[in-house]
């Protein structure tokens, strides 16, 4: 297993090197510093275990620019708590509190490993389709969908609010599904996993040599969701110069490609989601308001997993379900301990870190009954 260690401070560094050398399973390479990883990082790669406090990108931007392609595990310090959280959001599976002995990062590895392996092993069959989006129920939720359902009938933009991992792009996905729009395309666009150099030629596309590298022309996301949605998810952290040429498209329904004279015109709906407070991105000059204004017609906030406690073991039970016939296992069940675990569990990630500790618990858990220590959860941040 080759695994990339990124931790600033050298005597950290070196003692993880020596540690780690007498494990011969492990290939271990370590960085001082995220930059120096990127450039090294290929699929080669099965790991990456980071330390939060660095200088110049911080462990939290380089979980970001690394965009789901590496598992990560995390190392940190009791000061990074709230930033240990913020890396729940973007999908890091496990944490290490400094200090810790070598014992500890070799299970945290090991586990990570028995995961892979089984995800590794299982054959990819095509499934059919869930009719339902959502997972779980309660009153909390119906209440949100009693107001996107209504909002779906119409052309009105709708802005997605809450923390990540709540389910934006689902509620994005149900809306079009329930909207007149259903039948034509639903594209979506991460603002944050666009480099900002990019994410005008992809919103609005480009034609042959406009820049070094257009070797052909290319439609860009508004014109290949034309009849249909547009769901800009992390629309927060769309630069401050493409916001005006948004607002423009919205305004006129129609788009330009780079490089082009010719407009072309759109006809979309545009859903849109943030976890950021938009109001205090105006406030600081990094969110247009007027652009604020168009896509907020109409707010929908999506309260965390903590107020719907009623959905958590619903999800629980419909993924157990789900990652049983993935990979081939005996239908599981959670313990009585278990169930009690997760429902005092505060989630910071979400739904999607339910997800997760839902599916590495169904594969490293030995028998039919998934316990409480089986969860993992007992080291996780509440």
């Amino acid at each position: 297993m080759k695994i990339a260690i990124v931790e600033d401070d050298i005597n950290m560094r070196k003692s993880l090197e020596i540690a780690m050398g007498d494990y011969k399973e492990f290939e271990i390479k370590t960085f001082k510093n995220a930059k120096d990883a990127l450039k090294s990082l290929n699929d080669s790669y099965d790991l990456v275990i980071t330390d939060i406090n660095m200088p110049g990108m911080d462990g939290i931007e380089f979980v970001k620019t690394l965009n789901g392609k590496f598992e990560v595990i995390i190392m940190t310090g009791n000061a990074t708590l709230q930033r240990a959280i913020e890396s729940i959001h973007l999908g890091v599976k496990d944490f290490l509190l400094k200090p810790f002995d070598v014992d500890t990062l070799v299970s945290a590895i090991k586990r990570e490993s028995e995961v892979q392996e089984v995800k590794k092993k299982v054959v990819k069959k095509s499934t059919k389709k869930q009719t339902n989006d959502f997972l779980g129920s309660s009153k909390v939720l119906e209440s949100v969908l009693n107001i996107a359902n209504k909002a779906a009938k119409t052309d009105a933009s709708i802005l997605l609010l809450g923390q990540s991992g709540v389910g934006k792009e689902v509620f994005a996905t149900h809306i079009h599904k329930t909207s007149p729009r259903a039948k034509k395309p639903f594209i979506a666009i991460n603002m944050a996993a666009i480099p900002e150099n990019l994410i005008e030629s992809e919103l609005f596309g480009f034609e042959k040599g406009a820049f070094t590298d257009a070797s052909e022309a290319k439609a860009g996301q508004f014109e290949l969701a034309n009849g249909g949605t547009l769901f800009l998810d992390e629309i927060g952290e769309m630069p401050y110069a493409v916001q005006a040429k948004l607002l423009r498209a919205l305004q006129e329904k129609e788009v330009r490609r780079l490089g082009s004279s010719k407009v072309t015109k759109i006809d979309i709906r545009v859903v849109s989601a943030t976890n950021a407070n938009l109001a205090d991105k105006i406030k600081t000059g990094e969110f247009r308001e007027d652009l604020y204004y168009r896509l907020n017609t109409i707010p929908l906030h999506i309260p965390p997993l903590c107020e719907r406690k009623d959905e958590i073991l619903q999800i629980a039970e419909a993924m157990c379900e789900t990652n049983c016939k993935k990979y081939e296992f005996e239908l599981k069940t959670f313990s009585e301990d278990a169930k009690k675990q997760l429902l005092e569990y505060s989630w910071p990630g979400n739904i999607r870190e339910l997800i997760s500790v839902v599916e590495r618990a169904v594969i490293l858990s030995e028998g039919s009954e998934i316990s409480a220590d089986e969860l993992f959860l007992q080291n996780r941040f509440n």
